[in-house]
């Protein structure tokens, strides 16, 4: 509506520019020579005139002025007798044809030009009161010099026209226009109103219908009347629609049917695993007494079979979360404690492979509302993955809180991994070198399982890697339970020399040197332990 006004003020102007200068310049060609043939007329009647006292020449100078008044309806002429300045003995005064005109409503300039020259000139000038009333109308004069007998003394002799019936009839036309324009707009803004409208009001039901259908009522359908376009837009949105429900149908069903496989399997294998692993602590225990390749096959058995009910518990544990029966028992604990905790039960897997465990915080405690078991499985699987792939190198456990949330970040200075590797490191069972050795016995899911129980907490688990420079995971808690995070209160990777250490609690003993393992190229952490 905006554009479609301003065209109609630029088309209107432009209309209303034309109509006026032809009319203008049509009027004007008419009225120059009808005043020039006017003017000669009178010129050549005082010229050959004989009058020689005043009586006679003021009833010459009458007559004259009377002789050029026009009656023309459209353009009503006027004409006016002034002495020029210069005439100082002059015997007649300003003499008119219209009662009320004087000298002063004709252009200075024109006046000039008349004194100064003998051609007939032209000006626009503006008519105080015209014969049918109008104020201030515009009009066009024209001038020139006549001589008055005997002595032939000039003056200045004009006639005007009035332009206010000219004026009247282009105002007419301003407001034809302005009407015109008013009401078309009116009507293409009732058109358009209406096209929109029925375009619009199909759009927003299928977008109402789409955010139906992305909410999970996959049942919801457009409504579909006519043959037009949107009509087939309507139609082609409910053929999708269908597609998508079939095929979201189809694939929670091959879902639920494989978390149910992966459940039963491993609730079924539970008992002979078992009964398993008794015989293989049986025969790990007499191991002493067999051979030697006897002896080694019931450590490998024993290894294994461990590193198998460790997977088959993680296995379960995912499948809980898949099946959504996971559920959140948050009391308040500090996570300082349980950092502790963590950092004991790994203090084995530190001094054998030679790396020192330490607390960099200026936190003496740091109470949230959480889960302390499934916290505790989180900082485990980070602190031994860190150990795993921190190559003997010191692993440090970052504190720090502020007063919405905590954050725990384990950091190593191992070989790292790509920040690639870093954004697929929570996915289950993706390694960044599939050939590498287990040196720990992990499953595979140990990070999967700590990003499952953050988000059940409404936390953030993060990852960032440089290769060679080691890695950094951090977990971000809410201090209290249904509070959204807006910040954490450690950077990834946070800097040791930003928080006095706390090295007292928590330092791994290197007992001894690390054992050998053997030498690969591979970059980046496992999926964890």
């Amino acid at each position: 509506m905006l554009l479609t006004s301003v065209s109609f003020v630029a088309v209107g102007g432009f209309l209303s520019n034309q109509i006026t200068n032809a009319l203008y310049d049509q009027r004007f060609d008419q009225f120059s020579a009808e005043a020039s043939d006017a003017l000669d007329d009178e010129k050549a009647v005082f010229r050959n005139s004989s009058a020689t006292d005043t009586d006679t020449i003021n009833r010459l100078v009458l007559d004259s002025v009377t002789q050029l008044v026009g009656t023309d309806s459209d353009a009503p002429r006027q004409s006016i007798l002034v002495p020029l300045p210069t005439d100082n003995g002059s015997v007649v005064s300003t003499t008119t044809s219209q009662a009320g005109a004087t000298a002063r409503m004709l252009p200075p300039d024109l006046q000039a030009a008349v004194a100064d020259g003998e051609e007939i000139y032209w000006a626009p000038m503006v008519i105080p009161v015209t014969e049918s009333g109008a104020t201030n109308a515009p009009g066009l004069a024209f001038g020139t010099q006549v001589t008055l007998p005997p002595e032939q003394n000039p003056v200045a002799l004009y006639v005007y026209y009035d332009l206010s019936t000219m004026q009247s009839t282009l105002d007419d036309i301003h407001r034809v226009l302005w009407l015109a324009g008013v009401v078309l707009l009116i009507v293409i803004g009732a058109i358009a109103w209406y096209v929109t409208r029925s375009v619009v009001r199909p759009v927003s039901y299928a977008a109402s219908v789409s955010e139906k259908l992305a909410a999970g009522e996959l049942q919801e359908r457009m409504e579909v009347t006519g043959e037009d376009e949107v009509a087939r837009l309507g139609a082609s949105f409910n053929h999708m629609a269908g597609s998508l429900q079939d095929q979201i149908t189809q694939l929670a069903q091959l879902s639920q049917m494989q978390q149910r496989f992966v459940s039963d399997v491993s609730h079924e294998l539970r008992t002979p695993l078992t009964t398993v692993r008794m015989a293989a602590e049986v025969l790990h225990d007499a191991r002493e007494e067999f051979n030697p390749i006897n002896k080694r096959s019931a450590e490998i058995l024993f290894d294994q079979v461990e590193r198998f009910q460790a997977l088959l518990a993680d296995l379960l544990e995912i499948s809980r979360f898949d099946a959504g029966a996971a559920v959140l028992e948050a009391e308040s604990v500090d996570i300082v404690q349980l950092a502790q905790h963590a950092m004991d039960g790994a203090r084995p897997l530190a001094e054998r492979l030679g790396s020192d465990l330490v607390i960099v915080s200026g936190e003496s405690m740091c109470i949230v509302d959480a889960d302390a078991r499934r916290i505790d499985r989180i900082l485990r699987n980070l602190i031994v993955n860190a150990l795993e792939h921190g190559e003997g190198r010191p692993v440090e456990v970052h504190i720090a809180s502020n007063p919405e949330a905590v954050a725990v970040a384990v950091r190593d200075h191992g070989i790292g991994m790509t920040p690639l590797q870093a954004s697929r490191a929570f996915d289950r069972f993706w390694r960044a070198d599939p050939a590498r050795a287990r040196t720990t016995g992990g499953s595979g899911l140990g990070l999967s399982i700590a990003m499952e129980d953050a988000r059940l907490h409404s936390a953030w688990l993060e990852a960032w890697g440089e290769p060679a420079a080691g890695a950094c995971f951090r977990l971000t808690l809410p201090r209290h339970q249904g509070t959204d995070l807006a910040c954490s209160p450690l950077a990834l990777p946070p800097s040791s020399a930003s928080v006095p250490q706390r090295a007292a609690q928590g330092r791994g003993t290197r007992a001894h040197a690390p054992e050998p393992r053997p030498q690969d190229d591979d970059e980046g952490h496992g999926s964890g332990h």
